[in-house]
């Protein structure tokens, strides 16, 4: 079974998307389960986990909502306020709801680079983990230092590494990202997606042996038990097609074993959202 482990649905709105900036005119549209259904008929794939692209419940129950209506969208990552006092009760509100499978914060977007440490969202964290969810880690290079603290934190955790950390492929920076995915990858309970790797390189001249240096690094430091296929769509659509973000990975597993083929482009993201 192929499972996408990484993609969003939204209704746009300039105000909340203001981050697809100019160069990004090309998703500023509505995306939705109906999109999303043609092109995994056109690309082979089975489902997906549906993943938080606003800082709201209201996006949270958004992405719900549409899995009811939607059997493919097996698992849904949402947002919740993990810095809030009232964490406890804000999880208890979905703690019937069987598709959420973990949360995100957009910590990217954080201008403290020791956010992940803050000891109001690292509470969040442990409330998540007694309610047995995933956390989606979703960062740039110059926070790994803080998220390899974060991470050593919670060994029993279930974490994954949205779009390999987003490196700066455009710009060729790879020896300082490289040195710590190594070590953060050394914590046996950190994934990683190698979702989002053409949108960090030029959207315009990317090629794929730009990209394979740093594809190597994931699964020499992860391992093909921890690494999961994503397409990140429809962001992906500001570089290239979906059937060539789905190739660049299935090109490079290609000398892998069926079995370890199987493994990133699907039973891993299985095995860790219980899907």
């Amino acid at each position: 079974m192929i499972i996408d482990s990484h993609q969003h649905f939204w209704n746009y709105e300039p105000k909340k998307h203001e981050w697809i900036d100019e160069s990004m005119k090309v998703i500023r549209r509505d995306f939705l389960s109906s999109d999303l259904k043609e092109v995994y008929n056109e690309n082979g794939i089975d489902g997906c986990v549906a993943v938080q692209a606003d800082q709201t419940t209201i996006e949270t129950d958004f992405l719900i909502k549409l899995s009811k209506e939607n059997p493919f969208i097996k698992g849904v990552v949402g947002w919740v306020d993990l810095r809030s006092k009232a964490i406890e009760s804000k999880l208890e509100a979905y703690a019937d709801v069987e598709v959420l499978k973990g949360f995100r914060h957009v910590v990217q977007g954080e201008p403290d680079h020791n956010f992940l440490l803050r000891p109001d969202f690292v509470n969040g964290i442990k409330a998540l983990e007694k309610n047995n969810y995933a956390y989606d880690i979703l960062i740039f290079p110059h926070q790994l230092v803080a998220t390899l603290e974060f991470v050593k934190q919670f060994p029993n955790m279930r974490f994954v590494i949205d779009h390999s950390a987003k490196p700066y492929i455009k710009d060729g920076f790879y020896d300082g990202w490289a040195a710590l995915m190594k070590e953060v990858a050394k914590q046996e309970n950190v994934y990683c997606k190698v979702s989002g790797m053409i949108t960090e390189a030029d959207f315009n001249t990317w090629t794929p042996a730009q990209i394979n240096p740093y594809l190597s690094l994931v699964f020499e430091a992860f391992g093909t038990d921890r690494v999961m296929f994503g397409s990140d769509w429809p962001v992906c659509l500001v570089a290239g097609s979906y059937s060539k973000v789905k190739e660049l990975i299935t090109s490079f597993i290609a000398d892998l074993s069926s079995d370890e083929q199987a493994k990133v482009m699907g039973q891993n993201a299985i095995k860790f959202y219980n899907l």
